[in-house]
């Protein structure tokens, strides 16, 4: 199995077999669409045996069978509500995925521009040129109008970014308010729960447990719109995606998140996991923190934060108060210098240091520098 990505919610591909099942759920795929009928060659899966292993593994499957080059009006239809029903990814397939992929590009005529389908699926290696005039036609008879004239739903309260803001902010409203409509668009289909990159780098937390799939942390009720948006209009209260489509909301929440900039200091990105280099701000360096604390019998521990703005202004003090705790535990702390350096004149706001704090500097005898910038 070699799925192709039209958007962040279907992939496509050609025929499968129950095997091919066993990995789409590993992929989180919640959905999965056969769009072959049956006894079309020898030796293909059947539809019914494929539907079984499906329901083994708690996957939806459709069968929506397409032969003769014959896209009738309720193929789509059943494609494009098949498609909504899904909770999470969807997974379609025929015997090489045009059909699927031709399936998915009618079924969105009228909710994304033209241009954007064709592109879609051209990236995805299927060139369906030849249906422009057919989507161009449904779009303009669209109810409601083009895609590109129109948003292509409207939510009470849109969230942009499915971090641990986004998808707090999603539960707390839906916690008060059940009735509203809540929608978060985000892209990535794994969640990372940063806070917990700390407790990695102290040895306390498994890296894997602070990964989950993007579906199964979603709040219930919410609708999850797997596109990044590309760009706002406030004036008409809509985000358009990068897909070309077009969002509208009552009450909109930004919460994307940071992008850390690790070539700001030189030669940083080049050596971080590895010469002793390290940080819990990110997934795949956070254990390295922890291999180097609990190696640690002596020398320099130098521990910095930068400038804001910032992920978190308490991660890099946590690290080193952890650090300290397990080098005092071990009975090597003494013979450790440790050194903490803040890029900036205060601290959570506050001038010097947090005098609620002062006495752990003062227990593992660490040494403060701030450096106003």
């Amino acid at each position: 199995m070699n799925p192709h990505k039209l958007d962040e919610k279907l992939l496509v591909c050609g025929q499968i077999t129950p095997e091919d099942i066993d990995q789409a759920a590993s992929a989180g795929v919640r959905l999965i669409i056969n769009n072959r009928p049956d006894d079309e060659e020898p030796g293909q899966p059947l539809s019914a045996d494929l539907k079984a292993k499906a329901d083994a593994l708690g996957i939806a499957y459709r069968h929506i069978p397409i032969s003769g080059g014959n896209f009738d009006e309720a193929s789509v239809a059943d494609f494009g509500d098949a498609l909504a029903s899904a909770d999470g990814l969807t997974l379609a397939f025929c015997r090489t995925g045009t059909r699927a992929t031709t399936l998915w590009a009618l079924s969105q005529a009228g909710s994304r521009p033209t241009a954007a389908i064709l592109s879609a699926a051209n990236a995805a290696g299927y060139d369906l040129s030849q249906l422009r005039g057919r989507i161009e036609t449904a779009s303009a008879s669209s109810p409601n109008g083009p895609a590109t004239d129109r948003p292509a739903a409207r939510y009470d309260v849109v969230i942009v970014g499915g971090g641990a803001g986004g998808i707090a902010t999603a539960a707390s409203i839906l916690k008060r308010d059940s009735k509203l409509s809540v929608a978060i668009i985000e892209p990535r289909t794994e969640h990372y729960y940063q806070p917990g990159w700390t407790m990695v780098g102290a040895g306390v937390f498994e890296p894997k447990s602070t990964c989950h799939s993007m579906a199964s942390v979603m709040p219930k009720g919410v609708t999850w719109i797997r596109e990044a948006v590309q760009s706002f209009q406030p004036e008409q209260d809509q985000v358009t995606t990068a897909n070309g489509r077009a969002i509208g909301y009552r009450a909109l929440v930004v919460a994307p998140g940071n992008v850390l900039d690790w070539d700001a200091i030189d030669g940083l990105a080049a050596t971080l996991g590895q010469n002793g280099v390290t940080s819990n701000y990110r997934y795949d360096t956070a254990p390295y923190t922890w291999e180097l604390v609990r190696n640690l019998r002596e020398g320099v521990a130098l521990f910095t934060q930068p400038p804001m703005p910032i992920k978190c202004a308490g991660a890099p003090q946590k690290a080193m108060y952890l650090s300290c705790d397990n080098w005092l535990e071990r009975g090597v702390l003494n013979n450790i210098d440790v050194a903490f350096h803040n890029a900036g004149g205060v601290l959570f706001g506050v001038k010097d240091y947090v005098p609620a704090l002062m006495s752990y500097v003062e227990r593992y005898g660490i040494d403060l520098n701030f450096e106003s910038t």
